[in-house]
């Protein structure tokens, strides 16, 4: 004989609560007693009881789904945020759809026109360059990642892309440096140029000079950058360091400074990367680390779709921390001779 499937209701009368109690424990929602939560939890797990997401999905109008939208899944940054939100979400019983815009505005709204129409029940976006505000009419809760969105007031998780860009200069400087390169994407992308725009400020601050020359923009990945580390190289005065504004990029510059002989030359990361604190010397860096913005979001994008809060949207910056750990502390060569 087969046994009858666990309901709702049995779950209620042996709590001793309602089902709509059970219902919000079941579905994560806090608004229930940490002693009547318990209380339910205990029964749901002696009982066996399964939310029904298919029901649930069906009386939302949505599909029990997150999507989420990178410029590109093959950035290892990007990678690690997908992983962190595909990990959050699993614990909310929450499903994931992912798809890359291809770092094209175009695309990138097609993609998310796509995930609405299949009724997802909320968005994580890192923008490229797309105006959202087709996305005004919607009706499904967005949180954007790593940049400000033209088109849309939506919360929004990042980090102050200007301020932290100026550190770096200001810390290859306090150690003898006034000819440092500028590895960087796409200026039409909010935090290259917000980047760039750091690393000039840093100099107006400084007193340096700012040599167009020493700027090497569209680097969209590894490969172009490590090109552009080789261009540096040959320059008739070589720079003695480098800021590699994103992690990516990070690694073409390493491999060039690796297979040219070129430690001597110092840098720094906007961005930790795999094995950059074991090379020789050690990689510094600005620990942009995707999974703290990552979890942030995932976690802003389950609170609006609970309807919980009604509020303006947010703007959360968060801090990062300069990790010394030789390559940013390398004074020129010059300065190294003469002492």
């Amino acid at each position: 004989m087969t046994s009858r499937k666990v309901r709702l209701s049995d779950v209620a009368d042996a709590a001793g609560t309602s089902a709509k109690t059970v219902s919000r424990v079941a579905n994560g929602d806090h608004r229930v007693s940490i002693e009547t939560r318990q209380r339910v939890q205990d029964e749901i797990d002696r009982l066996g009881y399964q939310v029904d997401l298919m029901a649930r999905s069906l009386r939302k109008g949505v599909d029990e789904t997150v999507g989420v939208v990178v410029p590109t899944i093959g950035d290892p940054f990007f990678a690690t945020m997908v992983e962190e939100i595909e990990g959050i979400a699993l614990q909310q019983s929450l499903s994931v759809f992912v798809a890359g815009g291809s770092r094209n505005p175009g695309i990138e709204q097609m993609v998310v026109e796509r995930m609405l129409a299949r009724r997802v029940a909320g968005l994580i976006i890192a923008p490229f360059m797309t105006d959202f505000a087709f996305l005004a009419s919607a009706n499904t809760p967005v949180v954007f990642l790593d940049r400000h969105a033209s088109g849309l007031d939506a919360d929004v998780v990042l980090v102050d892309d200007f301020a932290e860009s100026k550190r770096v200069v200001h810390h290859l400087a306090s150690h003898g440096h006034s000819r440092i390169a500028l590895i960087v994407d796409d200026l039409a992308v909010e935090t290259s140029r917000r980047r760039r725009e750091g690393y000039r400020a840093a100099h107006h601050e400084l007193g340096l000079v700012i040599d167009e020359g020493l700027e090497f923009h569209e680097c969209i990945n590894a490969n172009v950058a490590e090109q552009r580390t080789w261009e540096i190289f040959s320059q008739p005065e070589v720079p003695t360091a480098i800021f590699s504004s994103r992690a990516e990029t990070s690694l073409g510059v390493v491999k060039a400074q690796h297979h040219g002989n070129r430690t001597d030359i110092a840098l720094v990361s906007f961005g930790d990367f795999e094995a950059a604190d074991i090379l020789s010397p050690a990689v510094t860096v600005l620990d942009h680390d995707p999974r703290v913005l990552a979890r942030i979001a995932i976690e802003r994008l389950i609170v609006l779709m609970r309807g919980d809060e009604a509020r303006p949207p947010r703007e959360t910056i968060v801090p990062l921390h300069l990790i010394k750990r030789g390559s940013g502390e390398l004074i020129p060569h010059a300065m190294a001779v003469s002492v």
